[in-house]
């Protein structure tokens, strides 16, 4: 078994500075992480294309693409798959059509195994989420088995919470926290609870 880096030392540092290629708009573009200045992102990393749970949670992300873009929010989906399979699944997929956003291409795990979510065994990622502030800082992952598949919902209220946090820096966001909702100051809401 490889050794990775501890994924909580991910949180608080720069997302990797590297060039990648991406299928986008049917087309072949390259894609940075790191230069989304300005922007939320969120890196989803996924195992394979044509695969079973994968294109749920994919087609999940397109359904609220629209609802990330009116938060100021870039979606950067990673596999281990290049432009070219990306292209074929795109064109062969009812699901996988509906994605407007880039589909990072990551053949030899190069921003996999900076992010540790690279198993050497299976050449493949792990599902791993990464959101991204505009200055380029990891603020929340979350990493697990791969027959296990996430929520875009979900991912929308911690990136809401994150956004609020950063933006009321004395706030913050307790459990099932949604947008609206009352949040904490921390110090002053311990105050007669103790």
């Amino acid at each position: 078994m490889q050794e990775h880096t501890h994924p909580t030392s991910f949180v608080g540092t720069k997302v990797p500075d590297m060039e990648l290629e991406a299928f986008h708009a049917d087309n072949t573009i390259k894609i940075n992480p790191s230069n989304y200045k300005g922007k939320w992102s969120i890196l989803f990393f996924y195992p394979a294309d044509f695969t079973f749970v994968c294109p749920t949670e994919l087609e999940d992300m397109a359904a609220m693409y629209d609802t990330f873009q009116e938060l100021n929010t870039e979606i950067l989906s990673v596999s281990t798959d290049t432009v070219f399979v990306h292209k074929a699944w795109y064109d062969n997929s009812e699901a996988i059509a509906k994605i407007k956003f880039p589909m990072v291409a990551d053949p030899t795990g190069k921003l996999c195994k900076a992010l540790a979510t690279y198993i050497p065994e299976e050449g493949l990622s792990l599902r791993a989420t990464f959101i991204v502030d505009p200055e380029g800082i990891i603020k929340a992952y979350e990493m697990h088995d791969n027959s296990i598949g996430r929520n875009a919902k979900e991912l929308l209220r911690k990136l809401q919470a994150a956004q609020f946090v950063e933006q009321n820096g004395d706030k913050v966001c307790p459990a099932n926290w949604q947008p609206g909702a009352e949040t904490l100051t921390p110090g002053l809401d311990l105050v007669g609870k103790i």
